[in-house]
């Protein structure tokens, strides 16, 4: 039987990405001796935002998940942040391979909320592994799972996050509309000249903060 541990080194940015995407410089042992043909492997990556601390700032960019500090003790847990997968090519001992980690800059999505809030420091996650491994067996190949209990974690600096959220949307945020919003706001732009959707939610928070209907 194999006997697979795993540690995440390090969780580095997709320089030339079509789409938002980290790496996790990710390690593997085997360590029983056998020789690995190939490993379909799945992750789970988890944010424990209970293994940290944060200033009065970032739990105001907070409440939308967890609700006011007092009620904390209750509400901070571990929350899913994506599934992902990779196919691990044969090894001996032991082998790197780089996870895949696709981001979305959707704020409908816990994830993305939550990175968002968080101004500095470290983002404790948690790697969470199943999958097929393919050894050599009496006829042909041999068929064995990732063990359930496969896992690892990694504290990984905000700013990774921040800057392939930079790298694809340079000084912007992204902001989902239905789509009735979305046309009343391509009107009211067209209607007062605006350039820009920016610059027409610019003129509205200008005229609501002056009491402009």
């Amino acid at each position: 039987m194999t006997e697979l541990r795993f540690r995440v080194h390090d969780v580095v940015a997709e320089q030339y990405a079509a789409a938002p995407q980290l790496s996790a410089r990710l390690g593997i042992d085997e360590l029983s001796g056998t020789v690995v043909h190939a490993v379909a492997l799945r992750c789970q990556v988890r944010i424990e935002p209970q293994r940290r601390l944060y200033t009065d700032a970032e739990a105001v960019g907070l409440v939308d998940l967890f609700g006011p500090r007092s009620r904390w003790s209750d509400t901070l847990r571990s929350f899913l942040w994506l599934h992902t997968t990779t196919l691990v090519p044969g090894f001996t001992g032991s082998r790197q391979v780089d996870l895949p980690l696709p981001c979305t800059y959707d704020f409908e999505v816990s994830a993305s909320k939550y990175l968002h809030a968080v101004e500095n420091g470290l983002v404790p996650l948690r790697f969470l592994f199943t999958g097929t491994v393919f050894t050599r067996g009496d006829n042909g190949f041999s068929v064995q799972q990732v063990p359930w209990d496969a896992e690892a974690t990694y504290s990984m600096p905000v700013s990774v996050w921040r800057g392939v959220m930079d790298l694809h949307f340079p000084g912007a945020a992204w902001l989902r509309l239905g789509r009735d919003s979305f046309t009343a706001l391509q009107q009211y732009r067209a209607d007062r000249g605006l350039l820009s959707v920016d610059e027409a939610v610019r003129d509205l928070l200008a005229r609501a903060s002056q009491g402009v209907p």
